[in-house]
């Protein structure tokens, strides 16, 4: 299984709601980058992705977007297989 990466904050109901969405497909390590209580790390996620919002998905080396665009991989049928990619 690919890694999974994700920049959020403690307070972030699409945070909660994308860690749900990727425990229920397997995922059972996420590695948290909590960018409220280290703000260089909110200004690495821009400089990466071009966004300021949380949370923002990382699978392997494939950005993902947030919250919306996991839901959407997966309703398209992509999570899984990007998830299990070699």
């Amino acid at each position: 299984m690919q890694p999974v990466k994700m920049y959020t904050t403690a307070v972030c109901p699409y945070c909660v709601q994308a860690k749900r969405i990727l425990r229920a497909k397997g995922v059972e390590h996420i590695e948290e980058v909590r960018v409220d209580s280290q703000p260089e790390e909110r200004m690495k996620m821009m400089a990466v992705t071009g966004r300021r919002t949380v949370p923002q998905i990382f699978i392997g080396e494939t950005h993902v977007g947030g919250c919306d665009d996991l839901m959407a991989l997966d309703h398209q049928g992509g999570l899984e297989p990007l998830l299990n990619a070699d």
